[in-house]
């Protein structure tokens, strides 16, 4: 009676389909980074394929190998890591790399010399987010170290990118800020001579909200798993579709009297005769200890039950009501058609959905749905 993480790969293909429709003619790389959003890796990335990206983007470097490793031949991005990053074994299997420092840099250029091959990359720049990247005011002595090396021919500087730190609510005076710094890296770069193939800063609320921002290349990531990042103008979702459920089964269902104290430490305590239902899973199966005290819902037959007292590890109790009909066996959702969704759980434990898909699916089994 295990925790089942349940995913609809045919809807990230979907999602994918509708980003492009968005995306202005731009390319789509579909973010798979940190096991696709808790979605699966290579599942998520062959479903982006299917619909359409042409790029694929992963934090670790070793995520970005494991889908070479899996088969795909497309073209990939990988950017989180300091000079000590796989360069040797990112060069041999063709994976674009992101680059802003002039140590990463030295490092890449090592291992493509000595692997005799020209390493394709992208320059990062730091336009506002003031995390990962160069700052404007270091990039002219990047930039030119980057074209000594170019001319050199260990490597290729192909792109440059960025982040936004408030796309997720337009009409933010830093969207446009950093619209306007990473304009001027562009120009320094396109100064210097170098020919970009693609150039990107826009995620998945710039994708859906700014198309002046989509460049040659947009980067979706929790819109590729039907989340959407920002309110739909005309109230609907953007006509993205969640592709993850999460379910499980009543293992046990048991009259009990009023004054019945519920889990640990009894801050819930019946008020009147009930039966209470046991739901095998708990905080090492994903769910946030948070949602107890009836923050957090569960649906069961259609309905929906708040959480009894405390989250255990592998347990935690509903009140079904003394005329309930629920019976052992039952499926549980708790995120799905019928039940919470992922912004559900979002709000009843002060977090965001990003954090829920990657917590309920993290790097657990996960079957078709």
């Amino acid at each position: 009676m295990s925790i089942a993480i349940k995913i609809d790969n045919d809807a990230i293909a979907a999602n994918v389909r509708v980003l492009r429709e968005r995306a202005t003619g731009a390319q789509v790389m579909g973010v798979v980074k940190a096991d696709g959003y808790g979605h699966g890796l290579v599942e998520a990335g062959r479903a982006a394929r299917e619909g359409g990206a042409t790029w694929l983007g992963t934090a670790q470097p070793s995520e970005s190998l494991a889908l070479r490793e899996a088969g795909d031949t497309g073209r990939i991005l990988t950017w989180l890591y300091g000079p000590d990053g796989p360069f040797d074994a990112l060069v041999a299997a063709d994976i674009d790399m992101s680059f802003g420092s002039v140590k990463v840099l030295e490092a890449i250029a090592a291992a493509a010399r000595a692997a005799g091959k020209v390493a394709r990359l992208h320059l990062f720049l730091d336009t506002g987010l003031g995390r990962e990247g160069c700052p404007l005011d270091l990039l002219p002595a990047l930039l030119d170290r980057a074209k000594a090396l170019q001319d050199e021919g260990v490597l290729r500087v192909v792109g440059m990118w960025s982040h936004l730190a408030w796309a997720d609510q337009p009409g933010h005076p830093t969207i446009n800020h950093q619209a306007s710094v990473f304009l001027v890296g562009l120009e320094l770069a396109e100064e210097r001579g170098f020919e970009l193939e693609v150039r990107h800063i826009a995620n998945s609320a710039a994708t859906l909200t700014r198309p002046d921002l989509h460049f040659d290349l947009v980067r979706p990531g929790i819109a590729m798993y039907g989340r959407p990042p920002v309110e739909d103008p005309e109230g609907g979702d953007w006509g993205l579709t969640p592709a993850m459920s999460v379910t499980t089964r009543v293992a046990l269902v048991k009259p009990v009297h009023a004054g019945q104290g519920v889990s640990y430490g009894h801050e819930y305590t019946t008020d009147r005769e009930t039966m209470l239902g046991l739901v095998p899973v708990g905080y090492a199966d994903g769910v946030f200890r948070a949602g107890g005290g009836g923050r957090a819902h569960v649906a069961i037959r259609g309905r929906r039950y708040p959480i009894a007292g405390r989250v255990c590890m592998d347990q935690f109790v509903v009140d079904l009501g003394p005329d309930t009909e629920v019976t052992e066996g039952d499926e549980v959702v708790l995120i799905g058609p019928g039940g919470p969704s992922a912004a559900d759980w979002a709000d009843a434990v002060g977090t965001i959905d990003y954090e829920v898909l990657c917590r309920f699916g993290g790097l657990r089994p996960k079957v078709d749905a």
